[in-house]
């Protein structure tokens, strides 16, 4: 199965090494293009036990790999995490611009049925705002 994870944070990178592992082909996106070449260099950006090793098996077995265009993941990915960040804004509530910005990007690139799964921490009933943003900008 064909996989994206957009976000190559905490959260995205270690679900993407571990669902590689799993035997799934994965793709890492990051829309921050230094983090993309430092992750393809073998340069981790986070520690987490066995993490590394587990990227650079996966990375050999052709499993996992990385990327700054979410149009490309779009494009082969069947299953689509949102896995970035949501800081706080001042008055406390998730800053929710990233996920907004992803499902935009997501559905102007679309080209048929997509899973997509929202990982990042957000409030409840954030699933039906970013279906309500797909199909918004669904092209």
């Amino acid at each position: 199965m064909n996989i994206a994870i957009i976000g190559s944070g905490y959260v995205g990178l270690v679900t993407g090494a571990c669902l590689a592992e799993l035997g799934n082909g994965v793709v890492c996106v990051d829309n921050d293009h230094k983090k993309v070449l430092a992750l393809k260099k073998g340069i981790i950006p986070i520690y987490e036990p066995g993490l590394a090793e587990l990227i650079e098996v996966n990375v050999k077995k052709k499993r996992l790999k990385f990327s700054d265009s979410i149009k490309e993941a779009v494009k082969h990915c069947e299953i689509i995490f949102i896995a970035v960040g949501t800081p706080p804004l001042e008055n406390g509530e998730a800053d929710l611009t990233g996920i907004e910005n992803v499902a935009r990007n997501i559905a102007l690139n679309m080209s048929g049925y997509r899973l997509i799964v929202e990982k990042s921490t957000v409030p409840v009933e954030t699933g039906k705002w970013v279906k309500h943003t797909i199909e918004t900008y669904l092209a």
